[in-house]
């Protein structure tokens, strides 16, 4: 018995690491038995981060471990090494992209929790790793070694279908109806943007995924995959397979954080909104719908409560927002006590009179009470949101 690992043999330019992963497991050796296939999310801010920075995990068992450790090196040999390299930096993003450095792993136990943790929610070296059983090739081991890690605490599911073979310049096709049939299932999500209409299952770019459909049960999973596949309208595929997901969990963001606002940075331009509380910075992007509104809307003093993760420059972006106490955002002179009239003023130093009653009062404000244009917790719509992000709707009150 033991955990096996695989990760980076795709890149933004092509390939994908969940169909490699399933043609290996397709080939494993007569006696073993294969568990259920894990797909872990991680840190989204590594910079060799591949298309969808999912790695790929799965625990096996065989009485026969030095076999399978015969199969598995004439594997890497065959299948695996020569992606070393092989998909080279994509021309279609404006990210940095390096190619493919394939990397696999084998524990005889699991190891810590710590490791899957430590790895979707911060950088992760290499040299920091815990010494594999086994381990093949160069900077996947990272991603290899936290899906095993992925204590699965918390999980969703997700089939995934992949096309056949020579089908990537053709647009893919997926029956728009028996979409919305799963869509309406209460165990599916984000199969469709409810603010858009368009489906949300199909990747873009060259990939061999057909879809990648998203569900909170396994069963769910399966049955919505074959509904799909068995639609005229859908195209054939190849194979599909359903892997638990550490896919809406929520698992790489800590405790909010409390804070007081400084000053707001809205772009001229795009509309993304920087806050500044102290020494830490807040990034609401334009794409994030509520997010980016309610950031715009804060004034310095605001306090707020911000869930997000920090990239390689200690910058927060921020996932989930919520103003806890707001400054006044405007002032106006104050009724007449006597027939409830706003007063006016008689002119510098002179101070107010009531132009009902004349009844004469010191220079004075009070705040016109506003409201923030959110007032509980708010996240990005669906199709802005990480693929970790947990639904605020799942939650009980944060």
């Amino acid at each position: 018995m033991g955990w096996l690992g695989l990760d980076d043999t795709d890149s933004l330019a092509g390939g994908c690491t969940t169909e490699v992963f399933d043609t290996l497991l397709r080939h494993l050796p007569d006696g073993v038995t294969c568990g259920v296939p894990r797909l872990v999310r991680l840190w989204p801010f590594a910079q060799r981060r591949t298309r969808g920075n999912a790695a790929l995990a799965v625990n096996l068992q065989t009485e026969d471990i030095e076999g399978l450790m015969d199969h598995l090196d004439a594997w890497w040999a065959a299948h695996l090494a020569p992606l070393e390299g092989e998909l080279e930096a994509s021309v279609v993003s404006a990210r940095s992209q390096f190619p493919a450095s394939p990397g696999m792993v084998w524990f005889e136990q699991q190891p810590s929790s710590r490791v899957y943790f430590e790895a979707v929610q911060s950088h992760v070296s290499l040299e920091s790793l815990p010494s594999p059983t086994r381990a093949w090739g160069g900077h996947g081991r990272i991603g290899a070694t936290a899906a095993v890690a992925w204590p699965a605490l918390t999980s969703t599911w997700e089939a995934i279908a992949w096309r056949l073979d020579g089908t990537g310049d053709i647009p893919r096709q997926v029956d728009d109806a028996s979409l919305d049939l799963v869509d309406a299932w209460p165990d599916t999500f984000l199969s469709r943007d409810p603010r858009k209409g368009t489906s949300m299952i199909a990747p873009r770019g060259k990939s061999p995924v057909l879809f990648g459909l998203r569900a909170t049960s396994a069963d769910a999973a399966e049955r919505g995959c074959c509904l799909l596949l068995e639609s005229k309208e859908t195209e054939q595929v190849r194979g599909w397979r359903v892997f638990q997901t550490n896919q809406a969990t929520g698992d790489h963001l800590g405790k909010p954080l409390n804070m007081v606002v400084d000053e707001v940075v809205v772009h001229p331009t795009r509309k993304h909104a920087t806050i500044f509380c102290g020494d830490v910075a807040v990034q609401a992007f334009a794409e994030g719908g509520p997010v980016n509104a309610l950031a715009r809307w804060l004034m310095p003093g605001d306090e707020i409560v911000v869930a997000g993760l920090s990239d390689f420059d200690g910058v927060i972006h921020a996932e989930r927002l919520k103003v806890e106490k707001w400054v006044p955002r405007a002032q106006q002179r104050p009724r007449c006590s006597d027939c409830e009239v706003r007063m006016k003023s008689m002119g510098a130093g002179q101070g107010l009179r009531c132009p009902k009653c004349k009844r004469r009062s010191e220079d004075a404000w009070v705040s016109v009470e506003t409201s923030p244009p959110h007032e509980s917790w708010v996240e990005p719509p669906a199709d802005a949101r990480r693929h970790l992000a947990r639904p605020l709707a799942w939650e009980e009150p944060l």
